[in-house]
């Protein structure tokens, strides 16, 4: 079976390192293109070489936008995902290489020299993906597949502003963009990833049995699951993961709808939300197939693949 070939735009973050182990476990990479989101750029770059230094691997790295494209951000997530997006743990400085092409460009070339080969997967804010799409409005034609983790489609968000969801609400305006852009795209949201987050005990089975790959994970997720409890979110939440999954293997998902979904920018409570049209009242093409159940138990084989741990 040929391997999936994936371009993947990240702010890493403690579940984009696990989707990127996932990634690697199943799929061949070409690049990681880095936007800011969870923590800061410099963060999240450094984090992106720390992985590729980890898998062993010559995965190119990209540096991209440390600001989204209109105001400034209200939040990251550094309370989640500790000050260095890594738990703090105070890993020493990669030795991976990050190249000096900006990530837009990137895409846009990687896109352009394999046309219509390459999923795209975007675990972070869109803002990267957006800068593209302003430089080249033609990059949809070349990506096989949009696989977007981010919104929260029936308003249980996970941000200040109660409907949004964090990856849609630190850069709405870069979401728009994509929304509009893309005539389809696949959808994994906040609330998909809570009803299929892993038991706590049965992720701890898979960290005592994995490899190095688990080792690390088993540290970096640390801070994560104790602001998690913390907050009456039970489990192991694995976003980026779910996102992950979905563009690895389609055939996983078992429950979806297709429907037009955009991306409040201007209410006062609401701005960052994603506006689902789900009973087609607005006569917009629909083009966000919205992921709303997965085979659990084959996204769990992924999941312990990732971290070195046996069927």
């Amino acid at each position: 079976m040929t391997r999936p070939q994936l371009l993947i735009d990240t702010d890493p973050g403690v579940d984009d390192a696990l989707a990127i182990m996932m990634a690697h476990a199943h799929a061949d990479i070409a690049g990681l293109s880095i936007a800011a989101g969870n923590v800061g750029l410099g963060h999240t770059v450094r984090n992106a070489r720390t992985l590729v230094d980890l898998l062993g691997v010559d995965t190119p790295v990209f540096a991209g936008c440390a600001m989204p494209l209109v105001r400034a951000p209200e939040e990251d997530a550094a309370f989640v995902h500790g000050q260095d997006g890594f738990g703090d743990i105070g890993f020493p400085e990669p030795v991976a290489a990050l190249s000096d092409e900006p990530a837009a460009l990137a895409l846009l070339r990687l896109t352009r020299e394999r046309p219509g080969e390459l999923t795209l997967v975007a675990l972070g804010p869109l803002t990267n993906l957006a800068l593209a799409l302003r430089l080249d409005p033609t990059l949809p034609q070349r990506v096989a597949r949009l696989v977007v983790m981010g919104g929260a489609v029936t308003g249980h968000g996970n941000t200040g502003k109660v409907p949004a969801e964090f990856n849609i609400g630190f850069d709405p305006e870069a979401a728009h963009v994509v929304f509009e852009a893309f005539p389809s795209f696949d959808l994994v949201d906040w609330e998909a990833t809570l009803r299929h987050a892993f038991g706590d005990a049965e992720f701890d089975g898979w960290l005592a049995a994995g490899d190095q790959r688990a080792d690390f994970f088993g540290q970096i997720v640390g801070a994560a699951r104790g602001y998690n409890a913390k907050h009456d979110r039970s489990g192991v939440i694995a976003a980026d993961a779910l996102a992950m999954a979905v563009a690895l293997d389609p055939g996983i998902v078992t429950r979806s709808e297709i429907r037009a979904v955009a991306v409040e920018l201007d209410g006062r409570l609401t701005r960052g939300a994603t506006v689902v049209d789900w009973a087609a009242r607005l006569g917009q093409p629909a083009q966000a197939n919205i992921v709303l159940e997965v085979d659990q138990a084959r996204f769990a084989a992924m999941v312990r693949r990732a971290l070195g741990a046996p069927d």
